[in-house]
């Protein structure tokens, strides 16, 4: 059993709360049960396991933890062994979305829809602790890669109602972050712009909350 703060794995997961050392080593930490549960049940095998009162002591959980109150249960993981790239019907392409709960969330959406993910330089680090718990576990299930597809640029207003846009086999939602949107020259590359329909006085939807409506929205016209 691990005893003493100065143990080399305890540091090791110090330093993975860093994104610097986990594009580094090429390694992540899952915290809790659920999140380590789901990892393993993807297949992903631990670098390390941690279990307050059996490998460790439980005091010194808390000094490796990024949660308020300690997780019982923490795994080191390899992110090579996430799931590889592969071409999906659908997928959601974000450009430079930085904010990590939004990432781990499109991220927990497009697992509900069968979808893929790709994200560009910028965006939140989806192993980062936040977008990982916002994930609740959907990253060890859901495509990272480059989308292939029509492209659709979500936009909050002028585009083509998305209503009325063809949603071909595969198509990629293109989507921005919500202070600065998709920028001019990536929607010149896309194959179409279009805008949720939107008849409340809100100046825009949270990029979380397009993303789900814009896979509903592929996914009923299939249902």
């Amino acid at each position: 059993m691990i005893t003493s703060p100065r143990n080399e794995t305890l540091k090791l997961v110090r330093k993975l709360h860093d994104r610097r050392w986990r594009d580094k080593l090429g390694l992540f930490v899952a915290e809790g049960e659920d999140l380590v549960d789901a990892a393993l049940e993807a297949g992903l095998e631990p670098v390390e396991l941690l279990i307050a009162g059996d490998t460790v002591a439980p005091e010194l959980m808390a000094g490796v933890s990024a949660l308020p109150h300690p997780a019982r249960v923490i795994g080191v993981f390899r992110r090579d062994d996430l799931p590889a790239a592969q071409p999906r019907p659908v997928s959601l392409a974000l450009w430079r979305v930085a904010d990590p709960g939004n990432v781990g969330t499109l991220i927990r959406t497009a697992d509900a829809f069968g979808a893929g993910i790709e994200l560009s330089q910028g965006c939140a680090d989806p192993v980062g602790p936040k977008a990982l718990r916002a994930s609740a576990g959907a990253l060890f299930r859901v495509s990272l890669g480059e989308a292939t597809g029509r492209r659709i640029g979500l936009v909050a207003h002028g585009g083509k109602a998305l209503t009325d846009v063809e949603l071909a086999e595969p198509s990629v939602f293109v989507l921005g972050a919500e202070r600065e949107g998709v920028p001019p020259e990536v929607l010149e590359g896309c194959d179409e712009v279009a805008t949720i329909p939107a008849p409340g006085a809100a100046e825009s939807l949270n990029v979380a909350a397009a993303g789900a409506i814009a896979l509903y929205e592929w996914s009923r016209r299939r249902g």
